[in-house]
């Protein structure tokens, strides 16, 4: 049902960010030169960080190789890198409501360029994964920045263009960050995956300490320790065992993959219930009032569908590839580059009709078609033709562009502007969770149907073309809950007052 200008009106104003003495310039529905220079830089910075986030997969041959180590050391780069994320990105909620955007982007980069310089000069494994470690800390922090600052920034009228270039930057650095990989390792040694990042990212914090102005008013409130504690164990723990349930399917995981589940259920529950008590004097270091808000929570939900089942596929579409039809890992890059620069492409028309028409016009649509391209991927076999597999990677990543860049930016502004930086931070959780969920369900179904099928005296490229086809088919079926959670979808509402987010007392 259409709503009534005084009631657009309202929630426009509502979504505004109040006026400051640091505030964004912008007038009506245009961007500032300082603002527009501030959101290019943060662009620029996130790309080079996420590129970095995926170069490591294609590598772990290599460098078992070179460092003498075996697969379950090697995975260590990729797991620590995921836990070291899991544990930061909670903290980043406190962090850009604490400090003003300047520092908090220096010290991003700076991690970042740390972690990539001892990388790069790593005379074994334990210093690389440091390296990958505080590589990790930095990335954590860039993303919520960025969208965080987007929100602060953007008019809401003009928030899906700008958010749909953010897609650019998630969904084409993963894309050919294996391609690039592939093609250094073919020609040159692995340390120069990081020497040729180095540069890049030295060059993207100077110009940021040199153009990057502060655009947030920071509050001055003591951090609570026990929260960081808890929030650690909480989602560390909850990915590290995740991680451990897909290695324990075929014979990995150093423990039980149980064990750290169970411990991080746990602190998850201690961690909730501290926040919501915090929440009463506004100290809580991840606001779980965000949830208040029906499009957010709904928005959120639709988004772990989706990335638990694009993660999955990520893992399991390289070894379909790879192991059953017998491409090289270059020509693997390149096979999924396509998609990847569709999604990218697609993000700044998504944007404006997000802008034009709202979220629900986008979101169905993307879900289905994620849907039907898994469910043609889950009849593909050790015969497919290689063109169909980047005809339904492709629709895959049509699909995908079609849904997040609505989806995201329907959930933070669904939020009151002091809310931001903790609805960033949820996100950027909630996508480390559902991507280490999906992950570890599409290696397990696979891992097991490929050794039941052995068992029963199938050869091995069949047997294991048998476990991805179940993958990917346990994909389609998740994928059909995306289409149910996108029925849900609403543009959001005007922001409650603050009282009414407040939990009882």
């Amino acid at each position: 049902m259409p709503e009534n200008k005084s009631t657009l009106a309202s929630e426009q104003a509502l979504q505004q960010p109040p006026q400051g003495p640091t505030e964004s310039a912008a007038v009506g529905d245009k961007l500032s030169p300082r603002d527009r220079t501030v959101i290019t830089l943060l662009l620029v910075s996130a790309f080079v960080v996420i590129l970095n986030e995926t170069i490591m997969g294609v590598a772990l041959p290599r460098l078992m190789e070179d460092l003498d180590i075996t697969a379950g050391a090697a995975q260590w780069l990729t797991t620590a890198f995921m836990l070291t994320m899991a544990v930061v990105i909670p903290v980043t909620g406190f962090l850009l409501q604490r400090f003003n955007t300047r520092p908090v982007f220096a010290a991003a980069m700076s991690l970042f360029s740390l972690g990539t310089l001892v990388s790069a000069l790593a005379p074994g494994f334990e210093v690389l994964l440091a390296g990958r470690v505080v590589q990790a800390t930095g990335t954590a922090i860039m993303m919520p920045l960025l969208m965080t600052t987007v929100m602060t920034l953007v008019p809401p009228s003009s928030r899906g263009k700008v958010m749909g270039n953010i897609s650019i930057v998630i969904s084409v650095a993963p894309a050919i960050g294996p391609t690039i990989s592939g093609f250094i390792l073919s020609i040159l040694d692995w340390r120069w995956m990081f020497w040729l990042v180095l540069p890049i990212a030295l060059a993207a914090l100077t110009m940021g300490l040199l153009r990057i102005q502060n655009v947030t008013e920071p509050k001055h409130k003591p951090i609570d320790v026990l929260s960081v504690i808890m929030s650690a164990f909480a989602f560390g723990g909850l990915i590290y065992g995740l991680s451990q349930l897909g290695e324990a399917t075929h014979g990995g995981g150093t423990v039980p993959a149980w064990l750290p589940l169970v411990v991080g259920g746990v602190a998850l529950l201690l961690f909730v219930l501290r926040q919501r008590r915090l929440e009463r004097a506004d100290r809580a270091l991840l606001d779980l009032r965000t949830f208040a808000s029906r499009s957010f929570t709904i928005s959120i939900l639709t988004v772990v569908v989706l990335m638990m089942a694009l993660f999955g596929m990520i893992i399991v579409l390289p070894i379909y590839l790879q192991s059953v039809l017998g491409l090289d890992p270059l020509a693997t890059g390149a096979l999924l580059l396509p998609g990847g620069l569709v999604m990218g492409l697609l993000g700044p028309v998504v944007g404006r009709i997000y802008d034009a028409r709202g979220a629900r016009i986008l979101v169905l649509p993307g879900s289905i078609l994620v849907s039907l391209a898994f469910w043609g991927l889950a009849m593909m076999n050790e015969t497919t033709p290689v063109f169909l597999v980047l005809v339904a990677h492709v629709c895959l990543s049509v699909g995908l562009g079609l849904t997040f860049t609505p989806l995201l930016t329907s959930a933070l502004a669904s939020l009151r502007p002091e809310l931001y930086s903790h609805g960033s931070a949820v996100v950027g959780t909630v996508q480390q969770l559902a991507g280490a969920a999906g992950t570890a369900l599409f290696i397990s179904v696979m891992t097991l149907q490929s050794a039941a099928l052995a068992a029963a005296g199938a050869g091995e490229q069949h047997a294991l073309a048998g476990g991805i086809h179940a993958a990917f088919l346990c994909g389609a079926v998740i994928s059909v809950l995306g289409i149910v959670a996108g029925l849900f979808v609403r543009q959001p509402q005007a922001a409650a007052p603050a009282e009414e987010f407040a939990p009882a007392h």
